[in-house]
C-alpha cells in the first residue's frame, strides 16, 4: 500500500485596501500565519485581482479610492465565478454600521479596524473554514 502524502494548498488572501500602513500590517500578520497575500489599492484593480487568481478570501476596505466598497461588494457577489468567495469587510466604521453593510451587500462578516495584531489572522482564519 502506497502512503501518500497530501499537502493542503495554501490560502490566497485578497487585500483591496488604500492605506498602505494598513495594508502592510495585515499582509505581514498574514503572511506569519503562512497565507499567499494578494494587495490591491483600489476597487478597480481589486475586482481585476479577484478575477484573475480566484482567492479564497477577501478583505474589503469600505474606503477605497474609485470604487467603494459597498460597489466593490456588490460586483463581487453578483458575479458567477467570485461570489462564492467569502467577501470579509474590514472597516473603522462603528459595529452596527458594519454589521448593517455586511447584511446589505451579502458579505459573509467584517473585521474592525484597527487589527489587533494577535488577534487578526485568527479572526481571518474563521472564516475560511
Amino acid at each position: 500500500m502506497m502512503s501518500v502524502d497530501i499537502m493542503e494548498k495554501v490560502k490566497t488572501i485578497l487585500i483591496m485596501e488604500d492605506d498602505p500602513y494598513q495594508s502592510r500590517l495585515m499582509q505581514r500578520l498574514l503572511e506569519r500565519a503562512d497565507y499567499r497575500i494578494l494587495i490591491e489599492s483600489d476597487g478597480e484593480s481589486g475586482l481585476r485581482a479577484a478575477m484573475l487568481s480566484h482567492p479564497d478570501l477577501i478583505l474589503l476596505d469600505m474606503g477605497l479610492p474609485d470604487l467603494d466598497g459597498q460597489t466593490v461588494a456588490g460586483l463581487l457577489k453578483a458575479s458567477d465565478t467570485l461570489s462564492k468567495i467569502p467577501v470579509i469587510v474590514v472597516t473603522a466604521w462603528p459595529q452596527d454600521t458594519a454589521a448593517a453593510i455586511v447584511k446589505a451587500y451579502g458579505c459573509d462578516g467584517y473585521i474592525s479596524k484597527p487589527v489587533h495584531a494577535r488577534e487578526f489572522a485568527a479572526q481571518v482564519a474563521s472564516f475560511l473554514t
